[in-house]
């Protein structure tokens, strides 16, 4: 591939549902090797990753989770361990599992 990944004004895939954020943008424009496997994965795999750091509160998570996708991007991973999974989709309903999770997360 060429060094064009490189330029601020790149256009970088996003998600199915979520759009790629600035931070995350930034992030891997920063980072060449997980930039190019950011492109390698699916839609639906990248909608996760965005839907992982978004979906968090703190500041602080959001940061370490997106210093994770570039790390676990590098090392093959192709989606967040451990993830119920993006909840925004709307080509699917919730699994039984994933709202039982949601509901104990609202208590």
């Amino acid at each position: 591939m060429s060094n064009k990944f490189f330029s601020s004004a790149q256009k970088i895939s996003g998600g199915t549902v979520h759009k790629l954020p600035a931070d995350l943008k930034t992030a891997l424009l920063n980072n060449k090797k997980a930039l190019k496997k950011w492109e390698e994965i699916t839609p639906l795999a990248r909608n996760e990753w965005i839907c992982w750091v978004e979906f968090v509160k703190k500041e602080e998570t959001r940061l370490d989770h997106i210093k994770r996708v570039c790390s676990e991007l590098k090392e093959g991973i192709k989606r967040p361990c451990c993830w119920i999974g993006c909840i925004h989709r709307k080509d699917k309903p919730i699994s039984p599992s994933v709202k039982g999770i949601l509901s104990k997360r609202k208590r």
